[in-house]
């Protein structure tokens, strides 16, 4: 097999970035998921919430990072500051310690996104020194952490299921569907379609190891177009990845593998690497 994508998503839920050649760490990809919106009392705001998210790009320099919106000038928010006010960040059960940064910031997103049920939004950095632990039933000794993901430190998708779900949705009529509704760290070529799901570890000859954790579950936003914000079609591919059964003894849709990093932090990883299971 070899690596066809590697994508980073510095704000959880905007748009990610397409990359050649990535470093990577225990924590992931560097930078993915260091950002987040939340509401007022610091509780994750995503696509889920507000598909128009996905309008926002993002861009990393060496020392900033800057968010993009058609009807805004950009925000930038320097790299190495460390000075904002702490604030506890909720994602899903988890709180975490965070970052504030600060009301420049909330004013630009309340102007490109609006509030959510009359909550305002702000922009959280995860805290240097905090550690979010991945759960620990799904892993297998390797004490892995992460940041503002869902749960996991990687996502890992194979083109041949993209493929075998798109033939599926052709077949109903519906349009083919690219990679990015399913914002995944690495995409791979090579394998059998859904093969993933009986994976166990996946590396490369350079060192670097992950360890396949647990089937990434899908949401609605996998229904979202990921270069408007809109949904053409509510429910898909939802309703096809359900019918598909990819795995049969779990209620839901799924697509992609959640891994953590077994060895190899502080290595890169690139576009045409070869792995192997």
């Amino acid at each position: 097999m070899r690596v066809t994508e590697l994508n980073v998503y510095p704000v959880k839920s905007l748009r990610g970035i397409s990359l050649e050649r990535a470093v990577l760490g225990e924590r992931g990809i560097a930078h993915d998921r260091n950002w987040m919106v939340v509401d007022d009392v610091g509780r994750f705001v995503t696509q889920r919430q507000i598909p128009a998210m996905a309008r926002v790009a993002v861009h990393l320099e060496c020392d900033r990072l800057l968010l993009e919106h058609p009807e805004a000038a950009p925000l930038v928010i320097e790299l190495a500051r460390s000075d904002q006010p702490s604030l506890t960040a909720y994602v899903w059960e988890d709180a975490c310690r965070a970052l504030d940064e600060g009301p420049e910031a909330s004013e630009w997103l309340k102007n490109v996104l609006g509030d959510w049920k009359g909550s305002g939004l702000r922009l959280v950095r995860f805290a240097p020194d905090e550690r979010r632990a991945v759960e620990p039933f799904h892993q297998q000794g390797e004490n892995a952490h992460t940041a503002f993901a869902d749960g996991y430190p990687f996502l890992i998708a194979s083109k041949a299921s993209l493929a075998a779900l798109n033939q599926a949705l052709q077949g109903k009529g519906l349009a083919p569907l690219p990679m990015n509704r399913f914002r995944p760290n690495i995409v791979v070529e090579g394998a059998a379609p859904f093969a993933e799901d009986g994976w166990s570890e996946l590396g490369s000859p350079e060192g670097y190891r992950f360890g396949i954790r647990k089937p990434c579950q899908r949401c609605k936003i996998t229904t979202v177009d990921q270069s408007t914000g809109s949904i053409a079609v509510p429910g898909e591919p939802l309703k096809t990845l359900m019918e598909l059964k990819t795995q049969p003894f779990r209620p839901g849709a799924y697509f992609g593998q959640n891994a953590t990093l077994l060895a190899g932090a502080e290595q890169a990883i690139a576009v045409g690497d070869v792995l192997c299971v």
